[in-house]
């Protein structure tokens, strides 16, 4: 499986295009932009199958709208968070001065569902704390997580924002991250990427005792 990071938007979110070896067919995991992921998906020669978000907040679908409308990709997001896609008070655009463009939510994805995009299989953990409807979707076959905003190298998402919520994000890290069997590569909705087994010794939602 190959993975492309490429950061996007006005807070340099890490953009996901993922795809295996030999096919023409890819997901895009919380895209900021839709210019430079058209720019990067027609350099490789991609197609573009399913767009996949970890959770609501602006700066992670800001390019979902028009990357939908340029690919016809599919749009997967937790129901908790999906007003999002169209309310700019939900995703916290209005606070900072944004605008995201409305998105049309095709797929509610629910806590250990399943799903296969792009000869990809995907598994949903439910990781509230964040927001209410966060979640990570790992690659099982090949021992990768796609944490959003819920685990950061050394570090977490945010809980002061409206839906956070901190001993729901401790008990997201802690009782479903950290409980996976064995070590995985941990990418993050921004920074650099890590991994489950460090971060179960050195993340400081271990050594804070609740995230805060």
């Amino acid at each position: 499986m190959n993975i492309r990071s490429i950061p996007t938007g006005p807070l340099a979110v890490n953009t996901y295009i993922v795809w295996n070896e030999g096919s023409n067919e890819c997901v895009v995991i919380d895209p900021a932009n839709s210019g430079k992921i058209v720019r990067a998906l027609n350099e490789m020669g991609l197609t573009l199958k399913a767009i996949l978000i970890t959770h609501g907040h602006f700066d992670h679908i800001m390019g979902v709208a028009k990357l939908k409308e340029a690919t016809g990709a599919k749009v997967y997001i937790n129901r908790l968070d999906s007003k999002a896609m169209n309310d700019d008070g939900v995703n916290l655009a209005s606070m900072v001065g944004f605008r995201v463009d409305p998105a049309q939510v095709d797929v509610f994805v629910e806590d250990n569902m399943t799903f296969t995009e792009a000869g990809i299989e995907f598994r949903v953990i439910h990781t509230p704390g964040h927001t209410k409807g966060g979640v990570c979707y790992i690659v099982e076959s090949e021992r990768v997580i796609f944490s959003g905003d819920t685990l950061f190298y050394m570090s977490y998402g945010r809980t002061d924002l409206p839906g956070g919520d901190a001993a729901a994000l401790h008990d997201s890290i802690v009782y479903r991250l950290f409980t996976l069997h064995g070590d995985y590569r941990v990418l993050p909705g921004h920074e650099m990427e890590t991994t489950l087994d460090f971060e179960r010794i050195h993340n400081m939602c271990i050594m804070n005792g609740i995230c805060e």
